[in-house]
């Protein structure tokens, strides 16, 4: 990816971003053991990267991955539904290891208090775990206000994008 700059985020952004704002501040290299050119801001947690309009491929790939797994209680772009939170909101009052405790872990009872709201846990499913960060990074953008509705550009194959395919295909056995 050439020149990252990533636009400014909206007036109620994500509570990472909130904290250490969204400037990429390194990269996985390459040949990582994890994530491979993941994009990483000044506290390393995963944050989105764009070169132009178009973002790296984590945050595409999350799209794809949240369609995958999440969009089915979450609603379309991680806007909530009848039954599960608006996530574009609730990033705003939780950091990169709250989101991964939840999902790892599940919660109960928490977005609604009715005694049926569930998160279930997806620790041991390598379809969710192998692209949490990616997953992150596509919401952190979301709830920033920088990535719109929809797909996102799909960026251009680079090493950096191969390295990110190759290591999500291990992880997931192929």
């Amino acid at each position: 990816m050439g020149n990252v700059s990533n636009p400014e985020p909206d007036a109620h952004p994500s509570k990472d971003t909130q904290e250490e704002g969204n400037k990429v501040s390194s990269f996985n290299a390459n040949d990582a053991s994890e994530d491979p050119g993941l994009a990483l801001d000044t506290a390393e947690k995963p944050v989105y990267a764009f070169a132009g309009e178009t973002p790296d491929w984590y945050t595409w790939r999350g799209y794809k991955k949240y369609g995958a797994n999440c969009l089915q209680c979450h609603g379309p772009d991680g806007m909530g539904s009848s039954f599960a939170p608006d996530l574009t909101q609730s990033l705003q009052n939780i950091d990169y290891f709250e989101f991964a405790g939840i999902i790892v872990g599940g919660q109960q009872n928490k977005w609604n208090t009715s005694g049926n709201s569930i998160m279930p846990a997806w620790g041991e499913d390598p379809n969710v775990m192998c692209s949490l960060n990616a997953i992150y990074t596509y919401l952190r953008g979301r709830a920033d206000g920088v990535v719109g509705r929809g797909e996102p550009g799909r960026p251009e194959q680079s090493d950096k994008s191969k390295a990110a395919k190759d290591y999500e295909y291990s992880c997931l056995g192929f």
